[in-house]
């Protein structure tokens, strides 16, 4: 992701911060939830719909509801 940024926004409490890349976003977002209770949300940057896909099944968002465990590409909770 050059010059793209990834945009968590938390309602509860009206923060809004900006990170270069996911694994910065998704440390914020979890650091967040477990010090608030809050459920912050992020907007990424276009991606095509393969990569979003590929992304899901590998589990990268960390959530077992998005996260295809049949899959090849998934990481599993390592």
């Amino acid at each position: 992701m050059t010059d793209e940024q990834v945009t968590v926004s938390c309602p509860a409490c009206d923060r809004t911060e900006t990170f270069e890349k996911l694994g910065a976003a998704r440390e914020f977002i979890e650091t967040h939830r477990a010090e608030t209770g809050h459920e912050a949300t992020w907007e990424l940057p276009s991606l095509s719909a393969g990569v979003e896909r590929a992304g899901d099944e590998a589990g990268v968002c960390g959530r077992p509801e998005c996260t295809t465990t049949e899959s090849p590409l998934y990481q599993g909770d390592e």
